[in-house]
């Protein structure tokens, strides 16, 4: 090859990198607007990074997904793993075994009225089978603690909605897998009520076992670790090999890192209680240096993972689908908003005590957001072409969902001016 020629290629890629981490530069730094937007307004940022990848993508053609198969689905699962640890390093083990019980109950509830209300929407408009009906169902109808866990994050209310609604996002991230992964295995032309039932015991018992284990052995290894560089790395490693261990051995691999995180937390705040001797008379405790910096690690870390998963979704979008779907796409969001103001009628003995603004920041506390997104992949990748609509319908019920949910919030900031729901209000920082 000519020289010059040489020199040509050797510019095409230098400006192809040099594009490459432009793109990437100024990604983080929309993210970071939208961040702050989000703490500001309540407008969730994954709508700001989800239209950034519609512009780089389907308008402007700047990149093809196409080159990169599997991307995204890997960029989902790795995220979802992030916050679901991050969300476990940050709950008081007290007060989510206080609420743990209201917010399986929401979520199941939720979960089953979704099942049931759209599948037969999907099956009549779509005119699907009833096991593809509740395929699709089972994708979105979960709510995704990817959404809702940085807003309850930011806003200021009182500590039991806000513990309910984690623990509704973090048990709906696992129904929606249980379920999905249950009916892409099972034989053909069945629904396993059953092994459903059945595999969700197993599942959520190897899980807590397994979680609880690896969390109390890496809190006893951490105080030796945390003087040596890079032990936050190390940690990740280990979450990584915990949930690909749970994963083959038929646990929960999700749960198990949401447990993980919780026992990592925990349990050294429960060796100081003991010390103490204060075993009856618990009361908060300082998080340690090495917790502090390891929740800031990995804040950081699902911040950077969650960017380009959600600007990947926006990009991979094809819109030509949304022309024929559009009818089938506003009756399921329809039917989800139905479905969620039964499940708050359902569950009203959780509410007995609650203020009307509170109950109506639960109703619209429902996002559908990374799991939905992650879950619409495997379908396809699992059944082929014909499944292809279930990825757009899933992009449009995250859009429209969290169009609903930023109304929720803007309501919602009207919790901090009400006197009577301030005792025992909390924010996160």
């Amino acid at each position: 090859m000519p020289a010059a020629a040489v020199t040509a290629a050797q510019w095409s890629v230098a400006l192809d990198l040099t594009f490459f981490f432009g793109v990437l530069g100024g990604l983080l730094v929309l993210a970071f607007l939208a961040n702050l937007l989000a703490r500001k307004t309540g407008l969730p940022d994954v709508l700001v990074l989800m239209a950034t990848g519609v512009l780089i993508g389907p308008v402007l053609h700047l990149i093809n997904l196409t080159q990169y198969p599997g991307l995204r689905a890997g960029f989902g699962t790795l995220a979802l793993i992030l916050i679901l640890l991050e969300a476990g390093l940050e709950l008081d083990l007290r007060q989510l075994l206080k609420y743990l019980p209201a917010g399986i109950l929401l979520a199941a509830v939720s979960y089953a009225l979704c099942l049931l209300l759209i599948a037969p929407v999907t099956h009549r408009l779509l005119g699907l089978s009833w096991r593809d009906a509740i395929l699709v169902a089972a994708v979105l109808g979960g709510v995704s603690a990817s959404v809702s866990l940085p807003v309850l994050q930011t806003m200021r209310m009182r500590t039991s909605l806000r513990m309910i609604l984690t623990v509704e996002g973090a048990m709906a991230d696992i129904f929606s897998v249980l379920t999905v992964t249950s009916l892409l295995h099972a034989p053909a032309g069945t629904v396993p009520v059953g092994s459903l039932l059945g595999g969700l015991a197993m599942k959520l018992g190897i899980s807590v076992v397994l979680g609880i284990a690896v969390g109390a052995g890496w809190a006893v290894l951490l105080p030796r670790l945390s003087d040596r560089s890079f032990w936050q790395v190390l940690t990740f490693g280990a979450v990584l090999v915990l949930f690909a261990v749970t994963d083959a051995v038929g646990g929960g691999d999700l749960l198990a890192v949401l447990i993980f995180g919780l026992a990592l937390a925990n349990l050294p705040l429960a060796r100081r209680y003991l010390a103490s001797g204060n075993v009856w008379q618990l009361r908060y405790v300082k998080p340690t240096e090495e917790q502090t910096q390891l929740l800031a690690f990995h804040a950081e870390l699902s911040f950077l993972v969650r960017t380009f998963f959600f600007v990947l979704v926006g990009m991979d979008i094809e819109f030509s689908g949304f022309a024929t779907e559009w009818k089938p796409i506003v009756a399921v969001v329809l039917v989800v908003l139905l479905a969620r103001g039964f499940a708050i009628l359902a569950t009203r003995l959780l509410w007995r005590d609650s203020h009307p603004l509170e109950r109506e920041l639960a109703f619209w506390m429902h996002p559908r957001g990374l799991i939905t997104v992650v879950l619409a992949l495997r379908v396809v990748n699992v059944r082929g072409a014909s499944m292809n609509f279930l990825v757009d319908m899933a992009f449009a019920l995250v859009l429209l969902n969290g169009l609903g949910m930023t109304v929720g919030t803007v309501r919602g900031q009207r919790l901090a001016s009400i006197p009577e729901l301030q005792e025992g209000a909390s924010e996160a920082q």
